[in-house]
């Protein structure tokens, strides 16, 4: 499953290559299971010809702002991954594209051509990922639910310990439960094994 880092290296691609670019040309898949609550053609005249102005990130949710809304949103699920045609972008070992696969590949959910010619895929092989179109991607869940999050707002010494004292479950539930008391978002298996 993703986890922070590779959340966190999606947005800051998408920071590095995509702001100040716009969409020229966008394909949404025909999978609801995936693309949630909008129909694909919606979502690329919602998109088409708007210019990206900043990439977002929190927890496991990253959107990208466009220069008025509605703004794709994407929450990565089991598999879900953000390739950029000839960009490195860290990505999850079991939903890595390689450079010989199709593209975009037959995985992608979003996909969408800027202006200067660089291409923008979100892919998703287990379709577990939830990909949205909202006018205020904080304001509504999942994101609204989180807690606050690991790197942009963490907890001091005393938070953290404040916090562990007032729950008697083990450690590693309490660090997955991102909707309790505790509510540190993005912690995932991989960090709560540690």
């Amino acid at each position: 499953m993703p986890e922070l880092p590779e959340v966190e290296a999606a947005r800051s691609a998408i920071a590095d290559h995509c702001i100040g670019k716009k969409i020229v040309s966008a394909i949404i898949a025909n999978d609801p299971k995936v693309i949630d609550g909008v129909s694909p053609s919606d979502f690329e005249a919602s998109i088409l010809n708007k210019t990206i102005v900043a990439a977002h990130r929190k927890g496991k949710n990253l959107w990208i702002q466009l220069d008025s809304p509605p703004f794709p949103t994407f929450q990565f699920g089991m598999t879900g991954a953000i390739y950029i045609k000839g960009v490195a972008v860290t990505k999850y070992k079991r939903s890595a594209v390689n450079d010989t696969d199709e593209w975009p590949s037959k995985f992608s959910k979003f996909f969408i051509e800027l202006n200067d010619g660089l291409e923008l895929s979100f892919t998703d092989k287990r379709r577990f990922a939830k990909v949205r179109l909202l006018d205020d991607p904080p304001s509504v869940p999942p994101i609204s639910e989180l807690g606050p999050d690991a790197l942009l707002e963490p907890m001091t010494e005393d938070e953290f310990f404040t916090a562990l004292r007032k729950k008697k479950i083990a450690i590693k539930t309490l660090l997955l439960d991102q909707v309790c008391y505790f509510k540190i978002s993005v912690v995932g298996h991989v960090f709560a094994d540690d």
